[in-house]
């Protein structure tokens, strides 16, 4: 009877053991799972920020070109034809009638 109980409970054990080891993977599955969605959404949220990046690295360089333009003398006669009308002194303007 004692060997009976005995392999019983080992059954017992065995199963109750099984049992915590299929829920530990099944955790461990659907943990894994998650973790890649997550993975794919940060990746594709890195790709979008490196493209942000680019464009705001291309937009710096044009405002250092664009401040270099601006304190040139050729700009500042650019404004003045442009905004004031101004031209020098040996130049002819020519505008279209409308």
């Amino acid at each position: 009877m004692r060997t009976r109980r005995r392999a019983r409970q080992h059954r017992l054990s065995i199963v109750v053991i099984s049992g915590v080891l299929v829920l530990l993977t099944a955790v461990l599955a659907v943990n894994s799972a998650t973790l890649r969605a997550k993975n794919r959404d940060y990746q594709a949220q890195e790709a979008e920020l490196r493209i942000q990046l680019e464009e705001a690295e291309a937009k710096k360089e044009e405002l250092a070109d664009l401040e270099e333009y601006v304190g040139t003398d050729e700009y500042i006669a650019d404004i003045a034809k442009d905004k004031l009308g101004l031209v020098y002194k040996n130049e002819i303007l020519f505008e279209a009638e409308p």
